[in-house]
């Protein structure tokens, strides 16, 4: 019966006022998007610190080898700078590559994957390929910046 007298009491006083009384009335949660995407946070530091963008977008044709390997090397190690800093990067893995793995049943496939023969069901027993990374940190810059620029990854550059 009170359950009755307070929806009544909630009915009447929604027509009187646009608002319930004596009912509490949980806050809408406002999820606000951010104005940049974590990835063009990513890809902006890689090309700001390491000019990975520059790289990949030029056309190489034009350089010999020995060019390339030149810029290559530069760019490699900034862009190791960058994801260290941000991500702190470790194998996932501490086994040598070559090594004999057993994999149990309920492994995580996100954390292994599985090629080659793939036949019957767990434990298998494989060569380690590739040790895999994790990230043990993930420290991105907070965009500061206009929702206007949010989608730059480089500025354009003028000298005056």
């Amino acid at each position: 019966m009170n359950k009755l007298r307070l929806a009544f009491k909630a009915f009447f006083a929604t027509l009187k006022s646009g608002a319930p009384a004596s009912i509490e009335a949980k806050p809408e949660t406002v999820v606000v998007k951010p104005a940049r995407s974590e990835a063009l946070t990513l890809l902006a530091a890689l090309q700001r610190e390491a000019r990975l963008v520059d790289f990949l977008m030029e056309p190489l044709d034009g350089y010999s080898d020995q060019q390339v390997a030149a810029a290559v090397r530069d760019i490699q190690a900034d862009s190791r700078k960058v994801l260290e800093r941000i991500f702190s990067l470790k194998p996932l893995r501490s086994e040598n590559e070559g090594s004999q793995i057993t994999v149990p049943s309920g492994f995580d496939a996100g954390a292994v994957k599985l090629t080659g023969n793939v036949a019957g069901e767990a434990p298998y027993t494989g060569e380690l390929m590739h040790p895999g990374w994790t990230a043990a940190k993930l420290d991105l810059p907070v965009w500061q910046g206009s929702d206007a620029s949010a989608k730059i990854v480089a500025p354009a550059e003028i000298e005056i």
